[in-house]
C-alpha cells in the first residue's frame, strides 16, 4: 500500500482520537487530560494523541505538525543545520557551540573520563577542571564524537532478506546478516562509520552515517558537588538546582581546534515561558510499541525483580563504601550510576501501577488491533501477533524462577561465581569439535573469552563476600532451599556465613591458581572442586537449557516485533515517531511548570533557590555548596535563571542534548527528567507532569564567569568563536 502523506495522517489521527486535548500548546484553563481521566471510569479512557512521544526522526520531521501546533515551519536548510550540530557521545548526546570546535554535554557524561585526564595529585571529580588555555586543553584516551551527516533508507533490502527466510531464527540471522553487509559495503565506500538503524521495531530501517572525530579534550567540567548538587534525593525531580555541564574540544587531524560551520549559537537569556523550544539529542530505548501483556509482565515480573536487585546493590555498595572511606573515589561513582538506574526502575514501576496511564496504552492497543483487522490484507500479515506476544510473555512468567534464580553474571552476582561459570562453559566446549559448538562459542570468540579470562584482575573479596550473601539469599527466595545447588552452596547455614566459607575455600583470587584453570585445554576447571566451580557446573545445564528456550522466546519475538513495527508503519506511517534507538530525534515543546504534590513548580529556578536549599540543609553533603560558589554569591544576581522544565520527550541517552529556540540558539542543556518522566518508557504523558530538565542558558555562563573564572569559554560562548 502506498503511505499517506504526513500531513493527512496528522488529520486522520485527530479525527479519530477526537476530544483529547492536544499536548502542546495547552488551553491555560481547566483540568489536564490526566486530571479529566482520574474523574472518569477506566473503561471509558482513551488513548492521547502524543501517547507515543515526540522523539521525532530527521529522516521525517514532522513539519506539518510544528505549522499546525506553533505556527513554525523549519526549512530544510533549517534542519540539515540543526542535525549537523549535534552529536552523539559515549552514550550521551552532545553538541557544537562555537564555530572552533567547542562542545557541550553534561558533567555525568564525561564524570568517567576525568580519571583518565588527571595529574598526579589532583581530584578532578571533588575540585573539578578548568584549561586556562588552549594548550591546557588535556586530550581524553579512547574517546570520539559521531556527527550524523547523511541517513539513506534501506528498508526493502533489510526486508525483502528477511522475507526470504522460514523460521524465527532465519529470520532474525538474515537480518543480522543484510545489515552487517549494508554497513561494511557503504563503510568501506564512504569511508564515514556506518549504522542500520531499526525503526518502528523493523517496519523501517535507515542507514546512519556518521564521522567520528577522535582528537577530543576536556575544556571544562566542575566539581561534581555542583553538578550533582542535591545528590540522589534530587536526582529526578524538580524544581532543581544543578550545575550538570561540562565543555570538550574537537581538534583536527592537525592538532588544530576544529573549524565547523554548524554550531548552535549562544543564548545568553534564554527562553521566555511556554516559549517553542527543542532537544535535539539521542535519546536511548524506549518500549512505547508494547502490548498489553508485554506491559502487564514488566510491572508484575521483570520491574519489580530489577528495581530491587538495583535498591538492595546500591545499600550494599554504599555499607561497603561507610566502612572502607578510603575507597569512596573508586565506590562512588558506582552508587550514583546504580542509584540513578534503581530511581529510574523506581519511576518506570509507579507508572505501570497507574491505571490511567496503562488504560491509555491498552486502549491504544485496542485500537491499533482492531485497524489492522478491518482490513483482510492487514489482518492475513499481522493478526496473529498478539497472540503470539502474549503466549511469549505466559511462558516468560513460566521461566522467571530459573531466569531470577539461575543468574550467572551482571549486577548483583559474585564475580567468584561469574568467573567459575565462564570458566566451566569454556571447558564444555573445548572438549567439542568445531561444528558441534554452540554459536556463542566458535573459535574466534572463544578465543577472545579466553583472553579476557586471562586478562587477570584481584577481586575486591570483601565486597565480594557482601555480593555473594546477597546473591544467596536471591537464589534461595527464587528456587527455594531444597534446590540442589543452593542445598550445596548453605549446607545449613545462614546466607551470609555461607558466603565467607565459599570465598575462603576458592582459588579464584589466586592469580597463578586463576590462569592455570584458564589454560587453553581447560582441562583444570573441568576437573577443579574449587566451590564456585562445583557450583557452576551444577548449574550450566539448567542455564543451557533456560537460555534456548528464552532465545526461542526471543527471536518469536523479535519477529513479531517487526511485524508489529510494520503494521503500526502501515496504518499510521509516521504520524507515531518511532521508539527510541539512541539516534537523533528532534522533539518539540514548550517551557512550562506544572502542578505536583499539592502545589506548582515554576518554569523556572534561580541562583536565589541554590543558595537558599544550601542554607536550608546547612549540614548535609547532598546540599552542600563548595567555597567557590560561596565566595561568588555576593557577586552574582541571585535572581539569574539557573534550572528550568519544558514539556519536551527525552528518555535516558539525551543526556547532554542541547535546548535550542527557533533560532537554533541554545537556551539550556538537557540533565534530566522528572520523576513523573519515568514512565516515558513505555508513554509520553506531558499532562500527567512529564517534564525536561535543563540547566538554562543564562545559568551556565553565570557559572564560568562568576564562579569559575572561566572568562575563555564564557567569551567563545558569547561570540561563537575563539576572542582570546
Amino acid at each position: 500500500m502506498k503511505h499517506i502523506r504526513h500531513h493527512v495522517l496528522i488529520a486522520l489521527t485527530a479525527v479519530a482520537l477526537s476530544g483529547i486535548l492536544i499536548g502542546c500548546a495547552g488551553t491555560g484553563a481547566g483540568l489536564s487530560r490526566y486530571e479529566q481521566d482520574k474523574k472518569a471510569t477506566l473503561d471509558t479512557v482513551k488513548a492521547g494523541r502524543f501517547d507515543g512521544g515526540k522523539m521525532w526522526t530527521f529522516d521525517d520531521p514532522p513539519v506539518e505538525y510544528f505549522q499546525q501546533a506553533y505556527g513554525f515551519r523549519p526549512d530544510q536548510k533549517w534542519l540539515d543545520d540543526v542535525r549537523m550540530a549535534a552529536l552523539r557521545y559515549s552514550g550521551c548526546s552532545a553538541s557544537f557551540v562555537s564555530a572552533d570546535g567547542l562542545v557541550m554535554t553534561n558533567h555525568h557524561c564525561v564524570r568517567g573520563n576525568l580519571p583518565a585526564v588527571q595529574k598526579d595529585g589532583e581530584k578532578l571529580l571533588e575540585n573539578g577542571f578548568y584549561a586556562a588555555t588552549l594548550e591546557d586543553e588535556r586530550k581524553i584516551p579512547n574517546a570520539s564524537l559521531d556527527q550524523l551527516v547523511e541517513i539513506r533508507d534501506v528498508t526493502k533490502d533489510v526486508l525483502a532478506a528477511m522475507d526470504a527466510a522460514a523460521t524465527d531464527k532465519d529470520k532474525v540471522d538474515a537480518r543480522q546478516k543484510k545489515i552487517a553487509d549494508i554497513e561494511k559495503t557503504v563503510g568501506d565506500q564512504t569511508k564515514l562509520r556506518a549504522q542500520v538503524v531499526t525503526l518502528y521495531n523493523g517496519g523501517k530501517f535507515a542507514l546512519y552515517l556518521y564521522k567520528r572525530y577522535g582528537d577530543v579534550r576536556l575544556v571544562f567540567a566542575p566539581e561534581l558537588q555542583a553538578a550533582h548538587f542535591g545528590g540522589e534525593y534530587d536526582n529526578f525531580t524538580y524544581p532543581r538546582y544543578a550545575f550538570d555541564c561540562a565543555f570538550l574540544r574537537i581538534y583536527d587531524e592537525n592538532g588544530k581546534p576544529l573549524k565547523t560551520e554548524h554550531f548552535y549559537p549562544w543564548s545568553a537569556n534564554g527562553a521566555e515561558e511556554n516559549e517553542l523550544v527543542f532537544v535535539i539529542g539521542n535519546p536511548g530505548r524506549t518500549s512505547r510499541l508494547s502490548t498489553t501483556e508485554q506491559l502487564e509482565y514488566n510491572r508484575d515480573i521483570a520491574y519489580p525483580f530489577t528495581y530491587k536487585m538495583l535498591r538492595e546493590r546500591v545499600d550494599l555498595l554504599t555499607e561497603y563504601m561507610n566502612r572502607n572511606p578510603q575507597k569512596k573515589e573508586i565506590l562512588y561513582p558506582q552508587i550514583l550510576g546504580v542509584a540513578n538506574g534503581m530511581k529510574s526502575f523506581q519511576g518506570r514501576l509507579s507508572g505501570l501501577r497507574d491505571d490511567l496511564l496503562v488504560q491509555r496504552r491498552r486502549a491504544f492497543d485496542r485500537s491499533f488491533r482492531a485497524e489492522v483487522e478491518k482490513r483482510a490484507d492487514l489482518k492475513a500479515r499481522y493478526g496473529h501477533v498478539w497472540d503470539e506476544i502474549a503466549d511469549g510473555r505466559a511462558k516468560m512468567r513460566e521461566l522467571a524462577k530459573d531466569n531470577f534464580g539461575l543468574r550467572v553474571g551482571g549486577t548483583g552476582v559474585a564475580e567468584h561465581f561469574s568467573r567459575a561459570f565462564a570458566l566451566v562453559q569454556l571447558a564444555r566446549e573445548a572438549g567439542k569439535p568445531e561444528a558441534e559448538r554452540l554459536e556463542q562459542f566458535k573459535a574466534d570468540r572463544m578465543q577472545r573469552m579466553r583472553g579476557m579470562l586471562t586478562r587477570y584482575s584481584v577481586i575486591d573479596a570483601g565486597l565480594d563476600e557482601l555480593t555473594l550473601a546477597k546473591q544467596l539469599e536471591t537464589m534461595t527466595a527464587w528456587l527455594g532451599t531444597g534446590d540442589p545447588i543452593v542445598q550445596y552452596a548453605l549446607q545449613g547455614s545462614a546466607p551470609a556465613q555461607a558466603a565467607k566459607r565459599l570465598i575462603s575455600q576458592s582459588v579464584l583470587n589466586d592469580s597463578v591458581k586463576f590462569n592455570e584453570l584458564a589454560k587453553d585445554d581447560a582441562a583444570g576447571s573441568a576437573a577443579s572442586q574449587d566451590p564456585f566451580i562445583v557450583m557452576a557446573r551444577m548449574a550450566l545445564p539448567r542455564a543451557e537449557k533456560l537460555g534456548q528456550a528464552t532465545r526461542e522466546i526471543s527471536q518469536r519475538d523479535q519477529v513479531n516485533a517487526t511485524l508489529l513495527g510494520r503494521a503500526l508503519y502501515d496504518v499510521y506511517g509516521t504520524s507515531i515517531p518511532p521508539d527510541a534507538t539512541f539516534t537523533l530525534r528532534i522533539a518539540d515543546g514548550l517551557v512550562k511548570g506544572y502542578e505536583y504534590n499539592g502545589t506548582k513548580a515554576p518554569p523556572f529556578t534561580t541562583l536565589y533557590g541554590l543558595f537558599d536549599r544550601n542554607k536550608s540543609y546547612p549540614n548535609d553533603e547532598q546540599w552542600m555548596l563548595t567555597p567557590r560558589w560561596k565566595q561568588a554569591e555576593k557577586a552574582m544576581d541571585l535572581g539569574t535563571r539557573y534550572n528550568f522544565s519544558s514539556t519536551n520527550d527525552i528518555i535516558g541517552g539525551n543526556s547532554g542534548s542541547p535546548m535550542i529556540n527557533k533560532q537554533k540558539q541554545v537556551v539550556g542543556l538537557i540533565f534530566d527528567g522528572n520523576m513523573e518522566s519515568l514512565p516515558g518508557d513505555f508513554i509520553f504523558a506531558e499532562d500527567a507532569g512529564n517534564r525536561t530538565v535543563s540547566v538554562h542558558s543564562s545559568g551556565i555562563l553565570a557559572g564560568l564567569e562568576h564562579v569559575y573564572k572561566a572568562l575563555r569559554v564564557a567569551s567563545e560562548l558569547r561570540a561563537g568563536k575563539i576572542t582570546q
